[in-house]
């Protein structure tokens, strides 16, 4: 079975009867559990009652770097994280590639959801892009003794996935990996220790080979699988069970289901 542990099932461009469908696809080629994360503290009402019906997916609370016009105080962020529904802080971090202009905010804001994650136990959910020291950097001011995350559609360099796995994180690589063009990504793909790798989606987003260029889903967090578990020698069902099992030890308030698989 697999997890796909981000998407954003709001984000989708689908009503409530194709979100069903789409959940339901998934399921049917495997897939037990879903992350939906957040990118947006004022959105997150909303997108937790889109999946309120589901109980196979979990929920995340933050505020994505691009989205500092939503940008919270510390306290509102702490508030909305206690909400026995998330099982994670995020997605936060830094992306200087599309948004330098808002680093002042962006660090901040990093740093307010590190001591949400320290003051929850919940761990953190984080972006990065084109700032890979500042993120490590932070990181290691900030993190508690314990409090743990993910660099999740992860597309830096592996000294980068090394600095964050001695800090207890896990790398979570998405649909990009499988793009002919991704030649760096897949070493990190195959050197990264399988004990501290996720797959995901990152839906409607970066839909992997052979369906890039369409809406991405959570259904082919399978693609993304059977790519790695080809580039590192070892079965899809190896690939599959170890990054579920990642995915519960990392995420552990999220709530595993009696799932059914078909063929």
């Amino acid at each position: 079975m697999f997890v796909d542990s981000h998407c954003h099932l709001d984000r989708l461009d689908k009503s409530p009867e194709a979100l069903r469908d789409t959940l339901e696809f998934a399921r049917r080629r495997g897939v037990e559990h879903f992350l939906c994360v957040s990118v947006s503290v004022k959105d997150y009402p909303a997108m937790a009652e889109t999946v309120a019906e589901f109980n196979d997916v979990s929920v995340s609370c933050g505020v994505h770097p691009l989205h500092q016009e939503d940008a919270c105080d510390y306290n509102d962020l702490l508030t909305a994280a206690r909400d026995e529904k998330v099982v994670a802080i995020g997605e936060t971090g830094l992306d200087y590639y599309y948004s330098a202009d808002t680093r002042d905010v962006q660090i901040q804001s990093f740093i307010d959801h590190i001591r949400v994650a320290n003051e929850t136990g919940k761990p953190l959910i984080i972006h990065t892009r084109d700032a890979r020291q500042e993120t490590i950097d932070l990181l290691k001011a900030h993190l508690l003794p314990g409090t743990q995350g993910v660099l999740h559609c992860f597309t830096e360099d592996l000294a980068m996935a090394q600095a964050a796995i001695e800090l207890g994180f896990y790398i979570s690589l998405s649909g990009i990996v499988t793009f002919k063009s991704a030649t760096e990504l897949q070493e990190v793909a195959k050197a990264v220790p399988l004990d501290r790798l996720l797959i995901e989606t990152d839906s409607p987003w970066l839909a992997p080979v052979p369906y890039r260029g369409k809406q991405n889903q959570p259904g082919y967090v399978v693609e993304v699988a059977e790519f790695i578990a080809k580039l590192r020698g070892i079965s899809t069902k190896q690939l599959a069970e170890a990054t579920t099992s990642n995915f519960y030890r990392l995420f552990s308030l999220a709530k595993r289901v009696e799932a059914k698989a078909t063929a």
